[in-house]
């Protein structure tokens, strides 16, 4: 049995991880909240942006650009999302394992080198090279301060590429932001844009709490399976629905728009879900060194009364041989 000494070391060494895995934790609540402040505020421009497209849709589905035209695929590029840090429980490691079983499909596909990776995160990036994939930019900076314009020339680069035949394909993977307790690992055509399959997607997210404790994970639950989204088909305002100049030009011109959108959510949703995943496993750390405590304190409450007994038995046994 450990001594006296070694239990109340061991108490002092939890007790001190306890308060760095809960000061983590309210860093990580208070930086997740910033990260839904930025998902609320590009929500209007992507449901406006969503509005217009299926309008155009509906109005004339036969309209076509070159970035949404399906073509043999030769060449893929894989845009990564990861974090910078670790201490967020299994994010980086789901998304570097989809990232790996994607290029391991792809390769037998299509031949050895037929993958870029574009890394998001320097987890991904150390990975990828790590690996021996053929990885384009260092992009980890985005991951502590999402810009929208850096998107954007990303989001170009990978459109001329696409536009000139270097890639047939543009996949995005990264975890979805549904809620502070439910982060989906999602890997989404970026590049031919899928219109009606993009705006067919998932887009609910729950961006009014932050706190993940057990009884909020079962509302979540008890929310999800009563919320039945309703989908239903668009129907343009009038038979003669007028675009000027044309269908093809404003099309040329709004899917561009919608391709930056898609790369700046999936950032920002990437963004929140590590900050959410880091809260939810120090609050785990902080709540099983809670355990562990109770657990040191009751162990090192009987050795002191079993020392103490042992000591009381040792002065009533000299004075009764004296």
């Amino acid at each position: 049995m450990a001594s006296l000494k070694e239990i109340k070391n061991r108490i002092a060494s939890v007790n001190s991880t306890r308060k760095i895995t809960s000061a983590m934790k309210m860093v990580a609540s208070s930086k997740l909240h910033h990260a839904q402040v930025a998902i609320q505020n590009m929500l209007p421009y992507e449901s406006l942006l969503e509005h217009i497209l299926t309008s155009f849709l509906a109005a004339e589905a036969e309209a076509q650009t070159i970035y949404d035209q399906e073509r043999p695929v030769k060449r893929v590029a894989l845009v990564v999302f990861s974090s910078n840090s670790s201490l967020c429980g299994g994010f980086n490691a789901n998304v570097i394992k989809l990232m790996q079983r994607s290029v391991e499909s792809l390769t037998a596909e299509l031949g050895e080198g037929s993958v870029d990776i574009y890394p998001i995160g320097r987890k991904v990036a150390e990975k990828a090279r790590k690996l021996g994939y053929s990885v384009m930019g260092d992009y980890e900076h985005l991951v502590d301060s999402p810009n929208v314009r850096e998107c954007i020339t990303l989001a170009m680069e990978l459109g001329k590429r696409f536009a000139s035949g270097e890639v047939d394909r543009v996949e995005l993977l990264y975890h979805h932001f549904k809620s502070a307790g439910s982060q989906i690992l999602t890997a989404k055509q970026f590049l031919p844009i899928d219109l009606e399959g993009e705006l067919g997607r998932d887009h609910e997210r729950d961006l009014s709490l932050n706190v993940v404790t057990r009884q909020t994970q079962e509302y979540l639950k008890k929310r999800s399976r009563k919320r039945k989204t309703k989908v239903g088909e668009v129907v343009p305002l009038n038979d003669n629905f007028l675009v000027e100049p044309d269908m093809d030009t404003v099309l040329s011109q709004l899917m561009p728009k919608l391709a930056h959108l898609m790369l700046y959510t999936a950032l920002l949703d990437s963004v929140a879900s590590e900050h959410a995943a880091r809260m939810v496993a120090m609050q785990t750390a902080t709540d099983n060194a809670d355990e562990l405590l109770r657990e040191l304190n009751l162990q090192y409450n009987k050795s002191r009364q079993q020392a103490i007994t042992s000591e009381l038995l040792d002065i009533v046994g000299g004075s009764v041989n004296n």
